[in-house]
């Protein structure tokens, strides 16, 4: 049976033809027991009712025509006619009898003429409730009184009784008012003499089987209804099985694709894992803005920290650094040592213009963070944080996937790269070098001023870099809550909306301090 479900389900036009077949079945069954049925209850009922006849005229046979031809053709109707030479049953004990003849065979029909109000010689009749209630609704009538219907039994046998009132004729009302033996004497036409009764039997139980095709058909959907839903049952504990185990495949590679997120950028690992780029050795030329930066004196500064402290804040210096550049955009490319590679302008772009602005505000807000980190560090304990200077350049450079089929790295290569570099290398810590290409894109929104033309080692022709003073639209600044200004050997970063009252006092007078040792430095002989 699993064969030839698996060879039905293999072939789905086959499965639904059987279906199909199968509910075309149902009403040929349907009509096959409704005939087989309807062929069983004509032919009992025509056995009855061919018994009922031949008794009747035996009885006909026996108790009048015998009876007359033996008298000599005289007849007489009397209720007690096996006593009277010719006498012939009048209709009521006609009635008795044949009930009596009927019911005798004991078939599933009956018939049966009863009445409260018996001859004297007859012995009394035994009524139930149904014939008791029967004569009270017959003689309580008016001129209509309708047959009683009553159907009952069990939910396997099932019987119809039917009574009929049987009235008082002309003829029969002189004959029982003058009777001895009769009951009453007052008898008028129409008076309810008794009930006729006539009662069937259908034995449920019985007949079961006469629903032998619709059976067949019910059996064969059971079974097959059975290894349907064993197979089913079965296929559902093969897919739980494959669900769990695709769960835990899928739970394995979440966390595997989040451990690789962390050696890829934000934009390179969305790439790859929506299907957008194909992991193949392929490049692009592409103009982009490129940043570069890294920690000024880093390796004085790692000669005084212990490889612990040192590594806790370089890594907490990444950390800030590649928060910022997520949210601005950047696809960080790598860290070398203490410096940070980046890029805008792939995978993702908005433009060469909108991406160079959106590298200079980077630069700006890790500026302002580097401020903020290097007081907590400073309240930490460590003497001389880190100062940065970063580098930002805009030109065309090759990028893509570069190595070999095996292990690959998906970075960027290009005299324009360099340059960010050479770029970064001029800057005062705490500031930001833009090439001429980036400042004419983004002059609109800084304020900067440029240095004298320098040849760099690798770049062929002169550059002049433009030293970023101001953002503009920083309100901050323009509204002079921020002071922000860095030089060699001095760093001053204030934000007056961070500052308390009580500190103020103090920073007050550090600055007048500060202000003091540098005119007093500034003095001939000193």
């Amino acid at each position: 049976m699993t064969a030839l479900f698996n060879a039905l389900m293999a072939r789905p036009i086959f499965f639904v033809a059987t279906v199909v077949a199968a509910l075309a079945l149902l009403p040929v069954a349907v009509w096959l027991d409704l005939r087989h049925l309807s062929d069983t209850a004509l032919g009992d009922q025509a056995r009855s009712l061919d018994l009922m006849i031949s008794d009747i005229r035996n009885y006909y046979a026996k108790n009048i025509v015998s009876r007359v031809n033996a008298a000599g053709g005289k007849a007489v109707p009397v209720h007690n006619y096996e006593d009277v030479d010719g006498g012939i049953p009048i209709p009521a004990t006609l009635s008795l009898e044949l009930g009596e003849v009927i019911g005798g065979r004991g078939e599933n029909m009956k018939y049966r003429f009863v009445s409260d109000f018996p001859f004297k010689s007859r012995k009394p009749h035994d009524l139930d409730e149904f014939e008791r209630s029967a004569l009270k609704t017959f003689r309580a009538a008016g001129a209509e009184k309708p047959v009683i219907v009553r159907t009952a039994g069990s939910i396997f046998n099932r019987n119809v009784r039917l009574a009929a009132p049987v009235l008082m004729g002309e003829s029969c009302v002189g004959c029982h008012n003058t009777h001895p033996e009769s009951p009453k004497r007052d008898w008028a036409v129409g008076d309810v003499r008794g009930i006729q009764e006539v009662e069937i039997a259908q034995p449920i139980a019985d007949n079961i089987f006469s629903f032998k095709y619709l059976l067949t058909y019910f059996a064969g959907a059971g079974l097959f209804g059975v290894a349907f839903a064993s197979m089913q049952w079965r296929q559902a504990r093969v897919f739980r099985r494959m669900n769990t185990d695709l769960e835990e495949a899928n739970s394995f590679l979440a966390a595997v694709s989040m451990k690789i997120s962390k050696y890829l950028s934000p934009q390179v690992y969305r790439s790859i894992f929506s299907g957008e780029r194909d992991v193949v050795i392929s490049t692009e030329r592409k103009k982009l803005t490129v940043f570069f930066s890294d920690i000024k004196d880093f390796t004085v500064t790692s000669e005084r920290l212990q490889p612990e402290e040192l590594t806790q804040l370089l890594n907490e210096y990444f950390t800030e650094m590649s928060k910022i550049a997520q949210e601005h955009g950047a696809t960080v490319d790598k860290f070398i040592g203490d410096a940070i590679l980046a890029f805008f302008g792939d995978p993702e772009t908005k433009g060469p213009k909108e991406d160079a602005q959106a590298c200079v505000r980077m630069a700006v807000a890790m500026q302002r963070r580097m401020a903020e980190l290097n007081d907590t560090w400073r309240q930490r304990g460590i003497e001389k944080p880190f100062q940065t200077r970063m580098g930002i350049n805009t030109g065309y450079c090759n990028v893509g996937n570069f190595g070999s089929e095996d292990r690959m790295d998906y970075t960027i290569i290009g005299a324009e790269a360099n340059l960010a570099a050479r770029l970064e290398s001029i800057a005062e810590p705490g500031g930001i070098v833009l090439s001429y290409e980036t400042y004419a894109l983004v002059s609109d929104i800084v304020r900067a001023r440029p240095l004298e033309a320098i040849s760099l080692k690798g770049i062929s022709r002169q550059v002049v870099p433009y030293v970023v003073e101001a953002v503009p639209d920083e309100r901050a600044e323009e509204n002079g809550d921020v002071i922000n200004e860095f030089t060699e050997g001095a760093r001053i970063f204030l934000d007056m909306g961070q500052v308390s009252e009580r500190e103020r006092a103090r920073l007050a007078a550090v600055l007048k301090q500060a202000m003091e040792r540098l005119q007093a430095a500034g003095q001939p002989g000193r």
